[in-house]
């Protein structure tokens, strides 16, 4: 047992972690920079404004692995090693870091899940250029269902 004025180890066979830094990002950086100088400008053009969905996105981001926005306290169960984990915004648009992860779980769920139950196979149709256009013929489409 582990006497408490001793300092905890981090676990020889496990690699420590190491905390993103999204505020180091030249896009963190951009969106931080301009992003209200771009929402004023969007409000001013045209009478149009960018949809709250995307606003939401943009400044949910903003707040992705920053500590001072949220974070939980992990504690390693083998050596006690203790870390910060800063909250995510679990985004699909902007986030690059939130973005990922979804890619990876997705992927992960279907080869575990998916793929071994059900026969799956994939067809790539390539089409000469000449004839591409028509594939935005509604009509043609349509006789084709």
């Amino acid at each position: 047992m582990r006497m408490p004025t001793q300092a905890a180890k981090p676990c020889q066979e496990a690699t420590v972690y190491q905390r993103r830094r999204p505020e180091r990002t030249l896009l963190y950086r951009l969106v931080q920079t301009h992003l209200a100088t771009w929402l004023a400008l969007q409000d001013d053009a045209a009478g149009r404004t960018v949809p709250a969905l995307s606003e939401r996105e943009f400044r949910r981001y903003l707040d992705c692995g920053i500590l001072a926005h949220g974070f939980a306290r992990a504690r390693c169960a083998d050596c006690g090693h203790d870390f910060i984990v800063a909250y995510s915004c679990k985004g699909r648009g902007v986030c690059p870091s939130c973005t990922t992860r979804r890619m990876v779980e997705t992927a992960a769920h279907l080869v575990d899940h998916v793929f071994p139950a059900l026969p799956v196979r994939q067809w790539v149709l390539s089409l000469p250029k000449r004839l591409r256009y028509h594939l935005d013929d509604a009509k043609l489409q349509n006789a084709v269902r």
